[in-house]
C-alpha cells in the first residue's frame, strides 16, 4: 500500500517483534529510495526476503533530509540506498543497524566513519555500471572527435557555418589510467575501433589487459604520447589530483581527456585552463568536484571544447537492473550470514 509516497511492500503483513524469542532472527529491511527500476521489479526481488520471513520496507521517493532519513531507518537492521548522502549523523540514530547496502559503486556519500565506529558493515555493487561507464566513455570521445554536439547546434541555428572536419579513433594511441574491470571494457572497446592501448603502470598490471594488447608505461612518458587520455581509478588520497597541470602540461594539443570516474582526481582549474590556452584540444567529463547542480563559477561549465554530462555513466536501463540485482543479492547473502561485497573498513 502506498502512504504519503511511501509504498510498504511487506510491514502491513508481517509481524516484527524484537521481544519475541522466536522472531529474534528476523530482521528489519528497509530500501530507502528508489533504484530506477520499476516497482514490480522491487517486489519481485524483495519476495525472497520475506519466504525467509523477514521484514521489508520501500520508500519510492528519494529524501535528502537527515531527519526524514532517521525517520526511515529507524529500527532497520539493514538499510539500502543509493547515492543519496547518509551521514553519520544519521548512522549514529540507527542504533539496530547492521548493514548498509549500498547499490553504487562509490562509497564516499556514506559516512563510513560513524559506520565504523558502530561496527556496522557497509557494502556496494560494483561492476553493475562496467559496460555503461566504458559504453559513455566511447560516447564522449565520439562527440569530440565528430562534433556531434557542436554540429546539432550548428545545424539548428539560424546562421549555418559549414560542415565539421573530425578525426577517426582507429589508430589512435588511448591512455587508460586504472586497468579494473572498467578499463578493461574501455580497452576491449578501443580495442574494436583499431586503437593502439597503453596503460599506466602505477598500480598492479592486469593480465586481461596483457592479452589484449595493453602495453604498461610510466605514467609521465605515457602522458606525452597519447591521442586520448581516458580515468578509470577510484577517488582515494593517491589519486587525488592525479591529472594537475604538470601532467596535463605533458599531454599533445591534440590530446582529449575523458573523465568518467570521479571528479577530484582531475586539477580541473588546471583542465579549464589548458582547454581555454588550447594546450589540449578538448575533454568530455561526467564527474565534478561536487555532484550536480554545478555552481555557476565553476570554471570547466565555461571552458572550450568541453562535452560535460551530469553524473550519468552509470545510468542506464541494463545498469539500473543489474544493480538492483546486486543490492538485493548483498541484502540476502547478508541474512544468510554470508556477507559479500563488503568494503574494507
Amino acid at each position: 500500500m502506498k502512504d504519503g509516497g511511501v509504498n510498504y511492500l511487506k510491514m502491513d503483513t508481517v509481524t516484527f517483534d524484537r521481544d519475541n524469542k522466536e522472531g529474534m532472527n528476523e530482521m528489519l529491511v528497509k530500501l530507502l529510495e528508489p533504484l530506477n527500476v520499476p516497482d514490480a521489479l522491487i517486489e519481485k526481488l524483495a519476495e525472497p526476503i520475506k519466504q525467509k520471513g523477514h521484514a521489508f520496507t520501500y520508500y519510492n521517493e528519494k529524501t535528502t533530509d537527515t531527519n526524514e532519513l532517521a525517520k526511515r531507518s529507524k529500527d532497520a537492521d539493514v538499510v539500502m540506498i543509493a547515492n543519496n548522502p547518509y551521514p553519520t549523523e544519521v548512522i549514529d540514530q540507527s542504533e539496530n543497524l547492521k548493514l548498509i547496502n549500498v547499490a553504487f559503486t562509490g562509497v564516499d556519500h556514506v559516512g563510513i566513519a560513524g559506520a565504523k565506529n558502530q561496527d556496522i558493515l557497509v557494502c556496494n555493487a560494483a561492476g553493475y555500471a562496467n559496460q555503461a561507464v566504458a559504453e559513455l566513455t566511447i560516447g564522449l570521445v565520439m562527440d569530440l572527435y565528430r562534433h556531434i554536439t557542436q554540429g546539432n547546434e550548428d545545424i539548428r541555428a539560424t546562421k549555418y557555418s559549414g560542415a565539421f572536419q573530425g578525426k577517426e579513433i582507429k589508430g589512435k594511441t588511448v591512455g587508460i589510467i586504472g586497468t579494473g574491470k572498467i578499463g578493461i571494457e574501455v580497452a576491449r572497446l578501443f580495442k574494436a575501433f583499431g586503437a593502439k592501448l597503453v596503460a599506466s603502470n602505477q598500480a598492479s598490471i592486469n593480465p586481461e589487459a596483457v592479452d589484449l594488447g595493453v602495453e604498461y608505461m610510466d605514467l609521465d612518458d605515457m602522458m606525452t604520447q597519447l591521442d586520448i587520455v581516458t580515468l578509470h581509478v577510484p577517488s582515494i588520497p593517491s589519486t587525488q589530483g592525479l591529472i594537475s597541470k604538470e601532467k596535463l602540461d605533458l599531454m599533445k594539443e591534440s590530446a582529449v581527456l575523458i573523465n568518467c570516474a570521479r571528479g577530484p582526481i582531475v586539477d580541473n582549474d588546471a583542465l579549464a585552463d589548458a582547454l581555454n590556452n588550447g594546450k589540449i584540444a578538448g575533454a568530455g567529463i561526467d564527474v565534478f568536484d561536487m555532484e550536480p547542480p554545478i555552481p555557476d563559477d565553476y570554471k570547466l561549465l565555461h571552458a572550450k571544447n568541453a562535452i560535460l554530462t551530469p553524473h550519468v555513466g552509470f545510468l542506464t536501463d541494463e545498469a539500473m537492473e543489474l544493480r538492483a540485482e546486486v543490492a538485493f543479492e548483498n541484502t540476502l547473502a547478508f541474512l544468510d550470514g554470508n556477507p559479500q561485497n563488503v568494503m574494507k573498513r
